[in-house]
């Protein structure tokens, strides 16, 4: 039994009039009855009563009719699910992020998703430092990673999401608690609670940032999570520098003080405040379209900015600088 051959019977079925439905098939009447006949053949029932007037269905027909919708039903719904997945509309990708990315980033990518790829299904892995993604991604356990660049890992694509500031966490009583922003250079002699895993990104960028306003940074506590260093500084135990997106933490003992830009801010050689990057990564030779249809709307909505125009080669490259270009 062939998909065609049912849908030459629902046809049959909905027109009583063999010559109306060869014409709705775009098909000759002949071959039309003859693939009828095969059919009741192949089910062992007459599914017409044929008169020269009119055609109708057997009690055998009715019962074959729902069970030929059900089918064809089953069928058209099977061909637009494996449509939607081959355009990238559904299916299912794994995304890893960073633990602070998870309470600013992560919520804006799920309702971007859910509102513009409804059949797109997101499992999150949470709290994972950059290189645990890097390895994650090489190893297929995820399909997208929000992490810290830069990559160390060959094989990965990636685009930029956000540029955040360094800010300041001290305890709430602590002498530079207050509204004005703060040089890194005010910070000589604190305590600091840092991230002590190994090539963290943010741990590298804070102690990149204090040698730049000329001391080293006095390492008291070292944690693997963001909600144990804000413990350790609401303690009194330390101050921290993190991303900003840090502020979506809110811990009772805990102020958040602006770094200040400029000299005593540390900036780096284009003139920034110290910051840390955020940015999208993915296997190169990735070839699910729900991952490019993922970032292509997320580019739409801004999450992700657009890609700068490539800059083309110029054919030949002068010999010496005073050739004429």
């Amino acid at each position: 039994m062939e998909i065609r051959q049912l849908r030459y019977f629902v046809t049959v079925a909905e027109t009583r009039h063999f010559g109306q439905a060869a014409e709705r098939l775009h098909m000759a009447q002949s071959p039309l009855s003859q693939a009828i006949r095969q059919l009741e053949a192949q089910v062992g029932a007459t599914l017409f009563n044929r008169t020269t007037r009119r055609v109708d269905l057997t009690p055998a027909g009715e019962a074959f009719l729902r069970d030929a919708l059900r089918i064809l039903d089953s069928v058209e719904a099977a061909r637009e699910r494996v449509q939607r997945i081959g355009d990238g509309h559904s299916g299912l990708l794994r995304v890893g992020c960073t633990g602070l990315a998870a309470y600013k980033q992560l919520p804006q990518l799920a309702r971007i998703a859910a509102r513009e790829l409804p059949g797109l299904i997101l499992r999150y892995v949470p709290d994972l430092l950059t290189p645990a993604q890097e390895e994650a991604l090489a190893e297929d356990r995820i399909d997208l990673a929000v992490l810290r660049p830069p990559l160390r890992r060959p094989g990965l694509a990636s685009r930029p999401v956000a540029r955040e500031r360094l800010t300041l966490a001290v305890p709430a009583r602590h002498r530079l608690a207050g509204d004005e922003p703060v040089g890194l250079h005010e910070l000589r002699d604190e305590d600091f609670v840092v991230y002590g895993a190994r090539d963290s990104v943010v741990d590298a960028a804070v102690t990149q940032a204090c040698l730049g306003a000329g001391f080293l940074p006095r390492r008291t506590h070292e944690v693997a999570e963001t909600s144990v260093m804000l413990t350790l500084v609401a303690a009194g135990l330390g101050v921290a520098l993190l991303p900003e997106s840090a502020l979506a933490l809110r811990v009772d003992g805990v102020r958040y003080v602006p770094i200040a830009p400029g000299r005593s801010g540390a900036p780096d050689a284009d003139g920034e405040a110290p910051h840390v990057d955020l940015a999208l990564a993915w296997r190169a030779d990735e070839v699910n379209p729900a991952l490019a249809r993922l970032v292509e709307v997320l580019e739409a909505n801004g999450f992700v900015p657009p890609e700068p125009p490539a800059v083309p080669y110029p054919d030949r490259v002068p010999a010496h600088p005073g050739e004429a270009r």
